[in-house]
């Protein structure tokens, strides 16, 4: 008989107290919270990486505009040099004068 007492002792169910109960609610929303925040953030980090790409295409198409610049100054450079040749330009009044 003593054996049948243990057995009913053993499946007494024990109930946690509000103090317990509320910690394991709050450690359960800190997670949610969490969990939410980081899918905040990689939403954001993949935004920022759309912007980084979007940026480093439009570098790489002002880098391709600025060599084409470039190139149009020492086009014009050459067929000046030919027409006058060398010799000093004075941008503000126009006035060139050729190289003794």
């Amino acid at each position: 008989m003593a054996e049948e007492t243990n057995v009913v002792e053993e499946s007494k169910e024990l109930k946690f107290t509000d103090e317990e109960l509320q910690s394991l609610q709050s450690l359960q929303t800190n997670y949610g919270e969490k969990q939410n925040v980081l899918g905040q953030l990689a939403v954001q980090k993949i935004l920022l990486n759309q912007q980084i790409d979007a940026l480093n295409i439009r570098t790489e198409e002002v880098e391709t505009e600025y060599q084409t610049v470039q190139q149009e100054e020492r086009d014009i450079v050459k067929t000046l040099n030919e027409k006058y040749g060398p010799g000093q330009l004075d941008p503000k009044t126009g006035v060139f004068t050729p190289s003794t």
